[in-house]
């Protein structure tokens, strides 16, 4: 595989609006839900691509994969059992630019994704966006009560350099306890 184009701050700022195809596939062990692509990750047509992200580096870090995968490998995940989709499919600079509608649209066909590929556990990156997409504003990080479909739903933080609020080695735990929970559950 040949490595990722860095794209230009031209082509970066041209990417709003645009979608990033998922990396998904029937019964997997996990489906990581991501909030919306970056403009950095949709022009270059891979999840959490932007340099400083840490779902790769946590990834690996957790067990969840043998080695470090860079973005342009993503399509590996499925050979693990894993899966990347997104709340919001629309790519912006910030998360922060979603309506509330945008994410209770995108829990609705997440939902129905979930209903159709059955994964044994979504994870939703983001507790911000998870509680607006799902009406549950007090839901905290972990396990969840309710299940979406036949499917545990995790959540987790956002591995976006720009939250500050977790550093690696907490992602790495946080992530690493869903491993367990999964494994524990084959």
């Amino acid at each position: 595989m040949k490595p990722v184009h860095k794209p230009t701050r031209e082509e970066v700022q041209a990417s709003a609006n645009k979608t990033v195809r998922d990396v998904i596939a029937p019964d997997l062990k996990v489906l990581f839900c991501g909030i919306n692509p970056g403009l950095y990750t949709a022009a270059v047509g891979h999840h959490f691509a932007r340099p400083g992200n840490r779902f790769w580096p946590t990834l690996y870090a957790a067990g969840f994969t043998p080695r470090l995968l860079l973005p342009h490998e993503e399509r590996l995940l499925l050979e693990y059992g894993y899966g990347i989709t997104n709340l919001v499919a629309r790519a912006s600079v910030g998360a922060a630019e979603l309506t509330p509608k945008e994410l209770a649209a995108g829990g609705k066909r997440l939902a129905a994704k979930v209903r159709r590929y059955r994964p044994k556990c979504l994870a939703v990156l983001g507790v911000g966006a998870y509680r607006s997409a799902f009406g549950r504003p007090k839901a905290p990080l972990g396990r969840q009560e309710e299940r979406l479909g036949e499917a545990l739903v995790w959540v987790l933080p956002n591995p976006s350099g720009l939250n500050a609020n977790y550093q690696r080695a907490d992602l790495a735990r946080l992530f690493g306890e869903l491993r367990a929970a999964v494994s524990d559950a084959a």
